[in-house]
This record gives structure tokens, sequence and C-alpha cells, in this order.
């Protein structure tokens, strides 16, 4: 039987059992932030064992892209050196949820094997728990197994646990004696190639409590899980894994590339270079990258000891990737993401291999320096000092200097090489650590502000509904000069998510305290403002709080474009693209990315003109907030490793585009944003980069920079000129054009004045002609009313007036005489004709307020 046919038979025997067949799950569980990667068949059903989730169909079959490099299951070293390790495997397997249990479980396990497989059935052996006295009744009931090769062992063989408390059982294992003489009984569970096992059945009928009890479970469940590699070895008579039509057409590959054969030390490399090529691929098919944390690393460490394999076997130049080919020609028709993303995985292989070659002949060099001093003094012993050295300064992986060591008949003092990585590690945190107004802390731990717990529970944030409000004081500590206040609701948005905090004041009696610092904590929002001598605030006591406007929505301006930019990325340069980082404050949106190679100019242009396709679209961009977890994930909301999430979320959407979770604050409409520019883009660490973009008001900013530039730069003037020209034309464009589509969603939202619309409200625009021309923009669209819009210019309010000539000619509206009367107010002065009319005002403080009373401006009977 080949691969194919015995994967398949599998799959369809259940499905004869009435199991629903399902698919792999990805090998990257971008869900279950507490796994590095998929590492079993159960770990996408793992929410139906520990009670959380449920499926329409109660039995399960399928084969599972596996990934096992750490922890418990680190078998790396015995990797292309045994038969039957890997780093990448294909784990089948058929579950049970609450309904069949141990009889069928192993009534179906020996007709596979047996009756449909045809394995000997002389050379089987199977293992139950110590007392697990139901499973071994069962083997002898309803399978004809011999009765001396059923075995009984402890926990550490025969007890599955998810962990120390939760769903947990009883397994039966199912070994295979591959002796000549059938005579490995005693070899069971002993860890010899010999006598292998191939397949698992767990029974989950206990969890187990924090006191470590186990408790009988309501609903018992099976998982099974078996080896594909290993069956196929057996089914097709092969002397290990690497020697199946699963390994063979890939090794072969190598050992064309490399023109060397398939023995001695040199098979020894080709099959480590099978498996991690195919363990690299699944992944970044799969969206990993390799990088210097956590998932990325393990990547980078596996890339590098297959590199340096490779070198093993003479081959100095990037090979690796030229495999990659063949494993899709042979597994890409069961797992198509490896051919759809061929050319994402051979770029990114590649990458990598280019990179460590550049420093592996150095690194090499002074390993061998090292050697050579250490056994010159008879040392065997290398340094955990020069471990460190070759890690930090030549990115040599420690399993790779332990490799070359082992190589050379020398051990690695790796409790020194911990103790200086932990050492590097304090140090980056103590350079990072910010400064904080807290004296106690940035969690506020150590401010007793004396809070009632129902008091704490009162506590809320408003700040996504509105930016002003009146609120009580549930707590307050005078500290260092300093003010702690706690409010029983507060619009502040405290730093999160790369999202800065906002500034703002709380207004205390007649005075205007500038908040200079917040944070969270049990208490709710913690409000810090300086706190002279006389300053008296107390419990109960009322105050207003007030959210710097314009710097929120510049923020909220920012936040929504990198939500935009992150899916254009996606789009324009893979799905591998995950985000690394990312800061949002008012000036700019700075986003870190995985990514293996410089975006390229017309990459950037792509990616801007998506961005701004989306914002001229004026597409409404909805909030979904405290939604259940499990919602937001049958949503499609786009989750990464190592975030953290609760039982509820929040998910921002543009729709059909982009959704992410997400808490900080967005616009309503894309059309806020106003226009979208990348200022730079650029490598921060191997395999992970940087852009900075601008958004608005910030796009100006931009313009006036080169027009500084060009102030201090005689040199090449005449390009920064066209450059500002372009720059300058395109957000005139891109501002009337995406008003246009705002515009449309201020008409239809505006209040009605019988029968006709009113619109007052603020805009952004470069000068008072952009600004006409959006009133003259309004007065076509609006059919029947009156539109006020206003903008802040070169530090000066500027006004446009429009009025339709049914309101002029039925209601003595005069868009000329609204305008001169607001301007007024602000002091400046306009007018017009009736019909449009302009105006400019001086007190940029009182704009919010002055337009507040427009509508009583403009429904004023004409005197």
């Amino acid at each position: 039987m080949t691969s194919s046919d015995i994967r398949q038979s599998f799959l369809d025997f259940f499905a004869s059992k009435a199991h629903r067949i399902v698919p792999s799950a990805p090998v990257v569980p971008h869900d279950d932030p507490t796994l590095l990667f998929t590492n079993a068949g159960m770990n996408q059903f793992k929410d139906v064992f520990l009670g959380t989730g449920t499926r329409e169909y109660t039995r399960a079959a399928d084969t599972q892209k596996c990934i096992r490099v750490s922890g418990k299951h680190n078998d790396l070293e015995e990797v292309g050196r045994d038969t039957y390790h890997h780093t990448f495997f294909e784990m089948l397997g058929n579950w049970s949820f609450g309904d069949y249990y141990k009889r069928e479980a192993i009534s179906w396990a020996w007709e596979l094997l047996t009756d449909v497989w045809k394995l000997p059935k002389e050379r089987l052996h199977a293992t139950v728990y110590r007392d697990d006295d139901e499973a071994f009744a069962l083997w002898a009931e309803v399978t004809d197994i011999d009765p001396a090769h059923v075995h009984r062992f402890g926990e550490k063989d025969n007890f599955w646990e998810m962990g120390e408390t939760g769903p947990c059982g009883p397994c039966s294992e199912i070994h295979v004696d591959l002796t000549d003489d059938l005579s490995g009984a005693a070899l069971v569970n002993a860890g010899s190639p010999l006598v292998m096992e191939i397949w698992n059945l767990v029974f989950i009928q206990y969890n187990r409590d924090e006191q470590g009890v186990l408790h009988e479970l309501p609903a018992k469940h099976v998982d099974t899980g078996m080896g594909f590699e290993r069956i196929c070895a057996v089914l097709q008579g092969a002397r290990s894994n690497y020697d199946t039509d699963i390994f063979m057409p890939v090794i072969a590959r190598i050992a064309a590339l490399t023109g060397r054969a398939y023995d001695g030390d040199a098979a020894v490399a080709m099959r480590v270079i099978a498996d991690h090529v195919r363990m690299l691929s699944f992944a970044i098919a799969d969206g990993a990258m390799p990088g210097n944390e956590g998932r990325g690393y393990v990547l980078r460490r596996i890339l590098r000891r297959a590199s340096r394999f490779a070198r093993s076997l003479e081959m100095r130049e990037p090979f690796l990737w030229r495999v990659v080919g063949t494993l899709c020609d042979t597994m890409g028709t069961v797992f198509p993401e490896l051919v759809e993303r061929r050319d994402i995985v051979e770029k990114v292989i590649r990458s990598e291999e280019e990179s460590f070659n550049a420093t592996l002949d150095r690194g090499l060099e002074i390993f061998d320096e090292i050697v050579r001093k250490l056994t010159a003094s008879g040392g065997t012993a290398l340094a955990g000092d020069d471990a460190f050295k070759l890690y930090d300064t030549f990115g040599f992986p420690i399993d790779l200097t332990m490799l070359l060591s082992e190589e050379r008949g020398l051990t690695v003092d790796i409790p020194r090489f911990d103790a200086l990585l932990r050492e590097q590690k304090e140090r980056s945190r103590a350079v990072t650590k910010s400064t904080v107004v807290f004296p106690t802390g940035r969690d506020g731990a150590g401010i007793d502000l004396e809070l009632a717990p129902a008091d704490a529970s009162r506590a809320r944030f408003v700040g996504y509904e509105t930016l002003e409000t009146d609120a009580e004081v549930l707590g307050v500590k005078l500290q260092d000069g300093s003010a702690y206040i706690v409010l029983d609701q507060s619009p502040f948005y405290v730093e999160s998510g790369g999202q800065v905090s906002d500034t703002g004041v709380l207004r205390i009696g007649d005075a205007d305290c500038a908040v200079i610092g917040l944070t969270k904590s049990d208490r709710g929002i913690i409000h810090v403002v300086q706190a002279d001598d006389g300053f008296r605030l107390d419990t109960s006591d009322r105050v207003r709080a007030r959210v710097d406007g314009p710097r929120r929505r510049a923020i909220m301006r920012n936040h929504t474009a990198t939500h935009l930019m992150h899916a254009a990325l996606r789009a324009v340069l893979g799905t591998h693209v995950q985000q690394a980082g990312s800061l949002v404050d008012p000036e700019r949106l700075r986003f870190d990315f995985s990514h293996f190679s410089k975006v390229q100019p017309e990459e950037v242009r792509e990616i801007e003109a998506i961005v701004n396709e989306h914002i001229l679209a004026a597409q409404p961009v909805a909030q979904h907030r405290d939604i259940a977890f499990d919602d937001a994930k049958k949503m499609g909301a786009l989750m990464f490793f190592g975030d953290k999430y609760g039982d509820r979320v929040n998910v921002l959407e543009v729709p059909g585009f982009s959704m992410e979770f997400c808490g900080g604050t967005h616009v309503r409409n894309t059309a806020e944003i106003g226009l979208f520019k990348i200022v730079s883009e650029g490598s921060i660490a191997s395999g992970t980069r940087r852009i900075e973009a601008v958004t608005g008001q910030g796009v100006l900013r931009e313009i006036d920079g080169l027009h500084d530039a060009l102030r201090r730069k005689d040199a090449d003037a005449e390009g920064l000129h066209d450059r500002i020209r372009q720059l300058e034309k395109e957000l005139s464009r891109f501002a009337l054009q995406q008003a246009a589509g705002a515009l449309d969603a201020l008409i239809t939202a505006a209040p009605d004045w019988e029968g006709a619309k009113i619109i007052v409200t603020r805009v952004t625009a470069g000068d008072a002609e952009q600004l006409r021309a959006l009133g003259e923009l309004l007065r076509g669209k609006l059919g029947s009313g009156v539109g006020v819009l206003a903008a802040v210019i070169d530090d000066k309010v500027a006004l446009v007036c429009v009025a339709t000539d049914d309101v002029i000619r039925d209601r003595g509206v005069k868009a000329g005489a609204v305008v001169s009367e607001l301007a007024r107010r602000l002091g400046g002065k306009g007018g017009g004709r009736p019909q449009i009319a302009t105006a400019g005002g001086k007190d940029i403080a009182m704009l919010d307020e002055v337009l507040a009373q427009a509508r009583d401006i403009i429904t004023a009977p004409a005197s």
C-alpha cells in the first residue's frame, strides 16, 4: 500500500463507522496561546474535553499535522539518527465525544489493524493502565489477541492528562513486534525500535481537581492517535520511517542536489534535512515565521540545524529551499496549502539560509579556535561563556553548539549558558522599562484608595460613547504632590494594545486640572492630577471628566488605519504577515510585522492604494463590544499567538476587508481617516520589519516637513518641489473624494428641519479653497437644507455655509448672514452670497461651543 492508500483507508474505515471526517487544524494554533505548535490530534477538540465547547457531531476522524520540538516532546537530538522520531509528523485519529467508549475503540482498532490492513496478530501487543480492569477484560472479550500480549503499566506509560488538573484518563496502547523471532514481549514500553508503539487509545473518564482527586466525568470521551509515518513503515515493510514513500522522494531530491549517496553519515544528514524541511514548510505555510522569540526562534533553530547538516554534505550555498517543490509534489494533494503558499515558503527558507550562511563560516572559525585552545589545555567541556558568545554574536542556537561539540567529543556548560541568557533578558527588560508617574507602580498597587468592593465594581469606561461626562468620585488619595482619583465612570482610555493613553482635564470645582497620568487597577481607572496646596476633593464629590477631543480623534484615525494597513499588508505580502508590535499616537502610527525581505517600493504603493481605497469608500466601521470569545472566533476575527484574551472580547470590523480582536478606540467611518501615507519602512530585526505612517493632518505635517527640508537644502530642490506638489495634489484629490463619500453619511444622519436638513460639522481641509469646494459638494448633495462646515487651517478657524434655493426662498435663510454671525462669535468676520458664503475666526477654543449654537442661528426667524 502507498502512504496515500494507507491514509485514505484509515479515513474510509472510520467514515463507515459514522465518523465525521474533519480537516486538519493548522499546525500553528493561532487561537490557543498555550501552544507553540499543534502537537496532537486532540488540540482542535480541546474545548470539548474541557467542557467549554461542543460540536454538531459526536464522532470524528482525521489526519492532523503535528510538530513536536519542545517541552516534554523534545526528541530533536534523535531525529535522523533513529528510525522513527520526527519534528513534523501526521497523526491519524478518531474521537468520540460522549458517544462510544472503550468497547468500540478497542474493537475497531483491532478490526482495522488485523482485518483491513492484515497485520499479523502474533506481532501485536496491547498495554492498559494498571487499574483499568475494564479495558483489560475488553481486549480478551472483543478481540482474539493472545492474552499473554496484554500488559499492565503504570501512570508514566498508560495514563493521559491534559495538565496538572482537568480531563484525564487511562489509555491503551498498541505496539508492534518487529523482532525476527517474535521475542519482543520484554521490549514493550522499553524505548526499543524493535517493539514500537503505533496507536494510543485514550479514555477520558476523569476530572482531576486542584487537590489531585479524580472525579468521574458525566460524559466520557475517546481520543486516539496513530503515528502515520510509523504505520506506513510497518505496512510497507520498511527498515525505518525514512525508507517509506513519504520520505524517499524528498531524500532522493536531496541526494540529487548534493551528488551524494544515501548511506553512512550522509544518510543521517539527509534524514535530518528531509525532516526539517517538512517541518519548516508546513509551519511557514500555516503562518509561522523564523524570528528571535517563541515559535519563530524554534523555526530559526531548526533551519540553522538543517543548514549545519547541509554543510556536512559540502553544500555551502542555500539549497534547502530547492527541496520544497518535491514536498509539494508528494503531499500537496492532501495539504493544498503547501502548493498555494509554495512561493512564500521557498522565499522564507532561502532568505534565512542566505542570512545564516553569511555568519556561519565566521562562527565556525571562532568555534574551532575555542576548541583548539580547550583541547590544548586538556579540557573536555566548552565554557558557558563561549557558548553564549557564539549564540549572542553569531546566532548559533545552543543545540547547534552542542552538536558541534558532540562531534568533537566535548560537552557544554549549559547551566552557565542559561545563567548568562537570563542576565541578558533581565538587562533588556531594565533598558526598555518605561518611566511612569505612579511612585508605587504602574498598576496602582499600594495606592490605598479605600474603595468598597461595591464602589470598585461601579467604575466604568465610557470613552467609546463620549469624550466628556459628569462623574462621582469613588476614591481619592493625595500622595507626593499628586492626587490619585477613581471615578464611577471615565471617558479616558488607558494605554493598551499599542494605543497611547488619552489626555484631558478633570473639572474640579471651578478649576480645570490636567490629567498627567492614567493607569488601570482592580480599583478601576486611576486618574492622576497635580495636587497643589489647598487641593480639596472628597469621596462622593462630582467632577467633570473631559478628554482632549482633537487628540483622541487623531489617535482614532491612526488606530483604524493600522487595522486597514495590516489587512493590506497580508493582501499584498502574504498571510504569513503577523503583527509583532505597534504604537498608535496622535502624530503617527508604527507597525511591526513579520516578513522576510524588504517591502519593495511598488508594494508600498499598492499597500497605500488599498488603504486609501477603503478610506475613500466611506465604509462604516463596526465595533463589536463585549462579545463572547467563542462568538468572536466564529465570526472569523484574527488573533495571534501570545495575545491574551478573556471570556469577553471586543472585535473591530471593516466589513469585507478586516476583522481583528481590538479593544481600542476607532472612527465610525473610514472616511474620517482622510488620507493615509507611509513615511518609512525598514528592518528592526531579522525577519521583522517596521512601517511608520500618517493620516489626516499628519499628511499635511509631512508636506510641511518636506517644505522645511527644501528650505534647508538647495541640492535636489526641484525634486523636493515635485514631491511636495505631488503630495499636495494627492491630498486635495483624496480629501475631496473621501468627503464626497462621507457627506452622504452625514446627510443621511442629519436632523430634520420640517422637511429640510441641517448639517453642522468639523472637517479636515488643507486650505480655504478646499473647504469652499467641500461646501459646494455638500450643497449639490443636500437637496433641501443648510450646511455649515468648519476647519482649523493655519491656526485659524475657517467656515463655509451653504443653503439650497428653497430654504432661501421659503424660509429666508441666507448663507452669508449665518456665516457672518458664527464668525462674529469666534472673533472674526466674513460673508457672501445667500447660496454660499465663507468666513474666518480667531478663537479656536470656542469653535465647538459656537458650532453647537449654529442650529439656533439657522432656524431663528428672519428679521
